[in-house]
């Protein structure tokens, strides 16, 4: 049987230092949108507080809260209420000492259908997440929910081509990024080719592995960082469904899931790969030539 289109949104707004002026602002973004007939919204990477890594502050863990918490109480209420899915970006507290970078996916009715957590860690001028944020232990697993196998990462795990893989994979059906990405104050002679990067590459998970990307970024001056916002939906091959430009704006568009089989179909990159010749990517990282 075919599968009903899937109508997404994507939720693109700033964060200033309010938290719950934040979490209430986006709250009121995912009902919105929900009311004009998305069944998954996806929010910005930590959209409860501008992007803190640009420092190493240990009094920020204080923005960290526990999930089941606050966030996934109040999103909760509001799938519940609208009958859509919702995948959230929060800054979790695990347990005493330990934060990571997770995706919580409320389920239509309110339920906490799974969480990712961040499994590549950047640690850049301005980026400095390693001081925060503990690297993923769920390896790349899908979240299932009532409108598909979710491929939930999360920012800088965009860079690297593994990790859609192995997600598309495990049966995912959709690659979706919630994402904090923009240009340094001292580099903004960059902004264009560094953005046109960024999407090139996640351009290019979606052709690899025929499914639609739904990447998701903030807007506005924070300190240092200028994000560009350009959130987009891109097809399995790689054209460009939706597209925000830079300021506040939700991005809507209709997932064909049956794209995915046709171009699975005419680009069978699936069937075609050579995994017998592929087992040098781990033994050179075993023996340690890979750092060489």
């Amino acid at each position: 049987m075919a599968r009903a289109p899937l109508p997404v949104a994507l939720v693109q707004t700033h964060a200033d230092g309010d938290a719950d002026a934040n979490l209430e602002r986006t709250a009121d973004l995912v009902a919105a949108a929900a009311r004009n007939g998305a069944k998954l919204v996806v929010t910005q990477e930590l959209f409860r507080s501008p992007y803190f890594c640009q420092v190493e502050d240990a009094s920020l863990f204080a923005l960290a809260e526990s999930i089941p918490g606050p966030s996934t109480a109040r999103l909760g209420a509001v799938a519940a209420e609208h009958g859509v899915v919702i995948v959230a970006s929060l800054f979790e507290k695990r347990a005493p000492g330990l934060y990571h970078n997770t995706v919580a996916v409320l389920e239509s009715d309110g339920s906490i259908a799974g969480t990712y957590r961040k499994m590549h860690i950047p640690d850049d001028p301005r980026f400095y997440e390693k001081f925060y944020f503990t690297p993923g232990d769920q390896g790349f697993t899908p979240i299932d929910t009532s409108v598909g196998r979710l491929g939930v990462l999360i920012c800088w795990d965009q860079w690297f081509p593994e990790a859609a893989r192995l997600m598309a994979m495990a049966g995912a059906e959709l690659l979706i990024y919630p994402t904090a990405i923009g240009t340094w104050a001292g580099e903004m002679e960059l902004r264009t080719i560094q953005h046109q990067a960024w999407q090139t590459l996640q351009r290019s998970h979606a052709i690899a592995n025929g499914l639609h990307v739904l990447a998701i970024n903030r807007v506005g001056v924070e300190d240092e960082l200028t994000f560009w916002g350009g959130s987009f939906v891109a097809t399995p091959d790689g054209q460009l469904l939706a597209e925000a430009g830079d300021t506040e704006q939700t991005v809507t568009a209709t997932i064909d899931f049956e794209k995915t089989e046709r171009m699975r179909e005419g680009w069978p990159f699936f069937r075609d790969r050579r995994i017998d010749a592929y087992e040098d990517l781990l033994r050179r990282w075993r023996d340690g030539t890979d750092r060489d």
